[in-house]
């Protein structure tokens, strides 16, 4: 499992010309089972996803493919981890099939 650490590059303003794109995006990824979660960072200066399923270089074949990537608009710092405990009903949840 994977935390992806986006860092804003770009004004806000240049962030929001891209972000419908990125969006799509993360649905892609997530219709593929690779994402769990996403959202802006607080105060927002990027972005996380936790991603799952994959090995890293297929990961990072996948950022590849973010239009944040690929305009410059943020740059990644991937965390890999393997998760030992979990919260009552967790575990399915993040690890979908992968708990199984």
């Amino acid at each position: 499992m994977f935390i992806v650490l986006l860092h804003y590059l770009q004004p806000l303003t240049v962030v929001e010309q891209h972000l419908a794109e990125h969006r799509a995006f993360l649905d892609r990824h997530y219709a593929a089972g690779h994402f769990v979660a996403s959202g802006p960072q607080v105060p927002r200066i990027g972005g996380a996803i936790l991603a799952r399923g994959l090995s890293r270089r297929e990961l990072d074949a996948v950022l590849a493919e973010d239009p944040f990537h690929r305009e410059k608009v943020a740059q990644y710092q991937v965390i890999e981890f393997e998760p030992n405990r979990f919260a009552a009903g967790a575990q399915a949840a993040l690890l979908g099939e992968l708990a199984a």
